[in-house]
């Protein structure tokens, strides 16, 4: 595999996992499992709010802010496992600790070979 189908093929898991996290947190707390007595529009935005300030470094495809992703994904990580412990939210962390290992490990590949490809670049021109 050359490094810019790496950089493809990371930068899409990427993309895909990261906007399927945001849907996940969507579905979770407004159809699968609402909090009763709760306003689930502002639960959801504060679980996804650490993931939407990086909304910008995804879309552009900035490999720090890849990396950076990486540490932030750390907390979401101990969140999924505690959920995926819960017998009442088994499936739904299962699924929570999928998507954040997927993420987790495409940004952390993309950063470091897109860090590459840039300077491999840089190097030949």
């Amino acid at each position: 595999m050359t490094l810019e189908s790496k950089v493809t093929l990371t930068r899409s898991l990427t993309l895909l996992s990261y906007f399927g996290l945001l849907a996940l947190f969507l579905a979770w707390y407004l159809v699968l499992a609402p909090v009763p007595g709760a306003n689930p529009w502002i639960i959801v935005l504060v679980q996804s709010s650490l993931l939407l300030a990086f909304l910008p470094t995804v879309i552009k495809g900035v490999p720090r802010g890849h990396a950076w992703l990486c540490f932030v994904l750390l907390l979401y990580f101990v969140q999924a496992v505690l959920a995926a412990s819960n017998p009442a939210t088994q499936g739904l962390g299962l699924a929570f600790c999928g998507l954040v290992g997927v993420l987790f490990s495409a940004a952390m590949y993309y950063a470091r070979w897109k860090s590459r490809l840039i300077k491999a670049l840089a190097n030949n021109g």
